[in-house]
């Protein structure tokens, strides 16, 4: 167990030690690891998404897909909340001298909420449009990955948080199954209100 700790934590030093050392790639690492940027692309590629199709069924294939999507991000939200009341980890930045672009959080660094957030939108779009997912999928991974540079996650965490996410959505999926006519009554009436 402490090999894969030391591991946990050599990781995010040797990814930390990229800080400040190209200006371009510090600015745009700063807008990666923000709480905004990567999820506000998105959410603005899942509206698209929702909108987009040639046809009839594949906008409606995409509706779902999309559906699928929100619905997990926020189930994956609650189940790290309900997580992060039992465990606690401090941060990286906490225990180590760390470069940041960004505030330090006080919250638990596990999971990670980012990752979980991001992979359950990632999966609930390619369980019905998989170009669509794995686009988001790219998204969650770069993410995931200029966090833990920040030293605001350890990658143990993220990949809880990924793990997390992934069940999260394949479970909102099963259950969107069994309550079938409720998705379908949702699409007609956004379709109704013209806004789908």
């Amino acid at each position: 167990m402490e090999g894969f700790l030391k591991l946990d934590r050599d990781i995010v030093i040797w990814l930390n030690q990229g800080i400040g050392q190209v200006a371009l790639l510090d600015y745009l690492g700063y807008l990666l690891v923000s709480d905004y940027f990567v999820p506000l692309l998105i959410s603005f590629w899942m509206l698209g998404v929702w909108f987009w199709g040639k046809d009839v069924p594949t906008r409606e294939r995409n509706q779902r897909a999309v559906l699928r999507g929100a619905i997990s991000l926020g189930f994956a939200n609650l189940a790290v909340l309900i997580l992060n009341q039992y465990f606690f980890r401090d941060r990286p930045l906490s225990h180590y001298e760390l470069a940041n672009l960004l505030y330090q959080p006080t919250d638990s660094s596990f999971p990670a909420n980012a990752a979980a957030v991001s992979f359950a939108a990632a999966m609930g779009l390619c369980l019905g449009n998989r170009r669509a997912g794995l686009v988001v999928f790219g998204l969650a991974g770069l993410w995931s990955l200029v966090r833990v540079s920040n030293g605001l996650h350890y990658p143990s965490d993220v990949l809880a948080g990924g793990l997390i996410g992934v069940a999260v959505s394949g479970l909102v999926a099963l259950a969107l199954r069994l309550i079938e006519p409720v998705p379908t009554l949702v699409l007609r009436g956004a379709r109704l209100l013209h806004l789908a």
